[in-house]
């Protein structure tokens, strides 16, 4: 593909070379009238359907120390991060202020992590990453939410930048990302995404070395571990009636438009089964009806075009995510990038992606949001690299 440019007027050159000298500040100041308008729409920090279960359990931590049993002990690290504001007495000015020092910590990750990782150290597609990122409402606009969305965003962009910088080799980044890696999975049920993806990203590499010591070691560490992960993963899906979403026809949680109907009888798990187990079964005997809710789901999860959207929303997930998501594919075959990393901004959508297909999308873009800065980061490197090539 022939490389483009853009030339500039020249009487515009200078003020662009002085707008460009000072971009990170410009990028300051872009993200905090993002974080200043969502806050002025909402009137504040923005109490939603979920808020409420999260601040119950916020309370009662911050109250009693007590850790109530159930489904939202899967997203335990944010009633601890609320109930955290909650002691100090500064109530939801206090969570939105905590989670917009983690975003504001994140956006400065991302441009770092993103400049490390640009051939030459680019700050041209650092730049266009961190500008996306502002810039896409769906992934500034939950840190004015009470929900755990803005946390485990904040925290999987952390989590690649510590992934980025363990390039050193050093023991403290190693510590670091493991720290990070851990909080990804105690935000939401599917935060265990990030550090998948980080392993596989590690298997694979090792995979590579003429000395396959490590990789033996990894795969042996990862079999002994096997029992373990199969009893976490079947304790996350167990609250979920995933199986009665399957019934319905179910793409996306509380939306009836473009369900899936079966012309049969669905065969359906018979009980006993682990909620694991329980998946397998409808899809071995449910093949067909299978493959149409997994094909639609990945659709609704990524398209941006669910049937309640506006025109606008459609339009712009059109014009601007799409053309992202080819350009990251390309990114995906980029041998002038790290391949550790490379791996990881494929896998983690790919993997978030693969959850969603398997359970049900939500309404809005509570699942496609934390994977848009990965998508950002690997579109913003291919196009810049294109550019310079």
């Amino acid at each position: 593909m022939p490389a483009f440019s853009v030339r500039l007027p020249a009487a515009v050159v200078p003020a662009a070379r002085r707008l460009w000298a000072v971009h990170p500040w410009l990028l300051a100041g872009l993200w905090l009238l993002v974080q200043a308008a969502f806050l002025v729409r909402y009137h504040g920090p923005h109490f939603a359907n979920d808020s409420a279960p999260y601040l119950e359990y916020a309370h009662n931590i911050a109250e009693r120390g007590y850790f109530e049993p159930g489904h939202y002990r899967r997203y335990i690290l944010y009633p601890l991060f609320e109930s955290l504001f909650l002691r100090l007495g500064w109530g939801w000015w206090g969570i939105i202020g905590g989670q917009l020092v983690l975003a504001a910590l994140a956006a400065r990750a991302l441009y770092g992590a993103t400049r490390q990782l640009a051939p030459g150290g680019g700050r041209r597609a650092a730049a266009l990453a961190t500008a996306l990122f502002i810039l896409w409402p769906e992934t500034q606009q939950f840190n004015a939410y009470l929900l755990t969305e803005s946390l485990f965003i904040s925290l999987s962009v952390l989590a690649l930048a510590a992934f980025v910088r363990a390039r050193r080799g050093r023991l403290g980044d190693y510590l670091l990302l493991a720290a990070l890696l851990l909080l990804c999975a105690l935000a939401r049920p599917n935060g265990f995404v990030v550090a998948v993806a980080a392993g596989l990203a590690g298997l694979l590499t090792l995979a590579y070395r003429p000395n396959k010591r490590l990789l033996g070691l990894a795969l042996l560490a990862l079999a002994a571990l096997s029992p373990v992960l199969w009893r976490l993963l079947n304790y996350q899906l167990a609250t979920y009636t995933l199986i009665e979403t399957y019934q319905r026809g179910d793409l996306m949680f509380l939306v009836k438009d473009w369900a899936v109907h079966s012309a049969r009888p669905l065969a359906l798990p018979p009980s006993g089964l682990s909620p694991v187990g329980r998946l397998a079964y409808f899809y071995w005997h449910n093949p067909v009806v299978g493959l149409r809710l997994v094909l639609g789901k990945l659709f609704v999860f990524a398209s941006g075009l669910k049937p309640h959207y506006s025109l606008v929303h459609r339009a712009l997930s059109v014009l601007l995510l799409w053309p992202c998501y080819w350009l990251a594919a390309r990114a995906a075959w980029q041998r002038q990038l790290w391949r550790p990393a490379r791996l990881l901004l494929v896998l983690v959508p790919v993997l978030q992606a693969g959850i969603v297909m398997l359970t049900v999308d939500d309404y809005d873009v509570r699942f496609l949001a934390p994977v848009l800065p990965f998508v950002f980061v690997l579109a913003a490197l291919q196009l810049t690299m294109s550019n310079e090539q």
